[in-house]
C-alpha cells in the first residue's frame, strides 16, 4: 500500500466521525474537500470560497490530492464538530447561517465572518449587527415602474422601525420590523425584504459591497429578534428563530397557461409557501401576478402528472402538471423530469398533510360532540 493510499484510507475513516459527513460551513452532504489549516471538511462550493481567501490557508481534495501524514493527523485530531464549537461558539441566534441551497453571496460572507474576521469566537463581544441604529444608502426598487433608485435607509433597533427617505431629511415611509416576513436571498446581486403588505428590493450597486448587503440582512434580523423578545417575553431563542426568516418549501421556474387554457404557456417564477403557490414574471418582481391555493383533497383539490388530453401546447417544456381546484384547473410544465417529480412531491405532500390535518380536526370535533 502506497503512502497516498494509506492517507486516503485514513481520511475515509475520519469522515465517518460524527459531524464530518456534511460540510462544516453549509451543511451539504458528503464533503469531498478538506482545509489543511482549519481542520474541517467542506464541499466543493465552499472550498472555492476558502481558496479565494488567502488567509484561510490551503484546501485539498480528499480523493485527488496528495496528503502528508501530518495533515491527515491534523484533520483526525480536529474535525467539523470540534472546530465549529470554536468558530461558532458565540454565534448569535439572529445571524443567518446559510445552507447549501443559499446563494454564493450569503455563503461567502458567512465564511469570511466565521474564519477571516472570527466574529463568533468570543462570548460577550458586541457585533456590528447589534448597533442601536444603522444608516446608509441603498438602491430600492420602486413598486410601480420597477426602477432602482438610490435611497437612504435608517434601521432603529430601539424603535423597531426601518425607514427610507427620498431625500436625506424627509421620511416617506416607516415600516415596522415586526411585520417583516424577512428575507431570503435568491440571487447574488440583491436581497429581498418581504413585508406583509408589500415587497421592496435592495440591490447592490458599486457603492454597496456584498458585505454591506449581508450586514443589512443580519442587522434587520437582530432588530426583529429584539422586537420578538419584547412581544413574547417567555419565548426561548429556539422558538423565536423560525420567525426570523421565511423559507419557501420550493421555488423555481415553470411554465403556465391562462384560465381558458387556450393561451400560450409562459415562463414564470414560482414559490411554494404553506398552502400558496405564488407566481411572478421575474424573481425580483415586487408583487405576485397570481397564486394557487392548495387545499384538502376532501375539498376537491387534486394533483395529477401530465396535461389534460387536447391541451393546446406551444412551449418547449414537456413535463406537465395539473392542479385541480373546486373552481378551475391550473396547467404547468417543467423543464426536466426531475423538476416535475420534485414539484409533484411537494404538492402531494402538502395536500396529503392538509387532508390528514382535516381528518384529525374532524375526529376531535366528533369526540367533543359525543359521536
Amino acid at each position: 500500500m502506497t503512502e497516498n493510499e494509506r492517507a486516503a484510507r485514513t481520511l475515509k475513516h475520519v469522515l465517518q466521525k460524527p459531524g464530518n459527513g456534511s460540510c462544516a460551513d453549509c451543511g451539504a452532504d458528503n464533503p469531498e474537500w478538506g482545509s489543511c489549516s482549519l481542520g474541517v471538511f467542506i464541499c466543493l462550493a465552499c472550498s472555492g470560497v476558502h481558496r479565494s481567501i488567502p488567509d484561510l490557508g490551503k484546501v485539498k481534495s480528499l480523493r485527488l490530492s496528495r496528503w502528508e501524514d501530518s495533515e491527515v493527523q491534523f484533520m483526525s485530531e480536529r474535525g467539523n464538530d470540534a472546530m465549529n464549537a470554536v468558530y461558532e461558539a458565540a454565534l448569535p441566534v439572529y445571524y443567518y447561517k446559510p445552507t447549501h441551497r443559499d446563494c454564493h453571496v450569503l455563503r461567502e460572507q458567512w465564511i469570511r465572518a466565521k474564519y477571516e474576521r472570527q466574529e463568533f469566537m468570543q462570548n460577550g463581544k458586541k457585533l456590528i449587527y447589534e448597533d442601536e441604529t444603522r444608516d446608509g444608502m441603498l438602491m430600492k426598487r420602486g413598486r410601480d415602474n420597477g426602477q432602482f433608485l438610490n435611497r437612504r435607509f435608517v434601521l432603529s433597533l430601539r424603535d423597531c422601525t426601518l425607514k427610507y427617505f427620498t431625500k436625506l431629511d424627509v421620511s416617506v415611509s416607516a415600516i415596522l420590523v415586526n411585520i417583516l416576513a424577512v428575507l431570503i436571498a435568491g440571487n447574488n446581486v440583491g436581497l429581498s425584504l418581504i413585508y406583509s403588505s408589500r415587497l421592496d428590493l435592495l440591490k447592490r450597486t458599486e457603492k454597496n459591497t456584498l458585505n454591506e448587503i449581508v450586514e443589512w440582512f443580519n442587522c434587520i434580523r437582530a432588530a426583529q429578534l429584539h422586537y420578538l423578545k419584547v412581544a413574547f417575553p417567555g419565548a426561548t431563542d429556539a422558538e423565536l428563530k423560525p420567525k426570523l426568516t421565511r423559507s419557501f418549501l420550493k421555488e423555481g421556474y415553470m411554465e403556465k397557461t391562462g384560465p381558458r387554457q387556450t393561451e400560450g404557456f409562459k415562463k414564470r417564477w414560482f414559490t411554494l409557501d404553506h398552502r400558496r403557490l405564488m407566481y411572478f414574471k421575474d424573481p425580483l418582481d415586487a408583487f405576485a401576478k397570481g397564486e394557487v391555493f392548495l387545499g384538502h383533497r376532501d375539498h376537491g383539490y387534486r394533483i395529477t402528472i401530465g396535461l389534460p388530453a387536447g391541451t393546446h401546447y406551444n412551449g418547449s417544456w414537456q413535463y406537465g402538471i395539473t392542479i385541480e381546484t373546486p373552481d378551475r384547473s391550473f396547467l404547468f410544465t417543467c423543464e426536466t423530469d426531475t423538476e416535475q417529480k420534485d414539484w409533484m412531491r411537494h404538492f402531494n405532500a402538502k395536500i396529503k398533510h392538509c387532508s390528514i390535518r382535516l381528518q384529525h380536526d374532524n375526529g376531535l370535533k366528533k369526540e367533543e360532540e359525543g359521536v
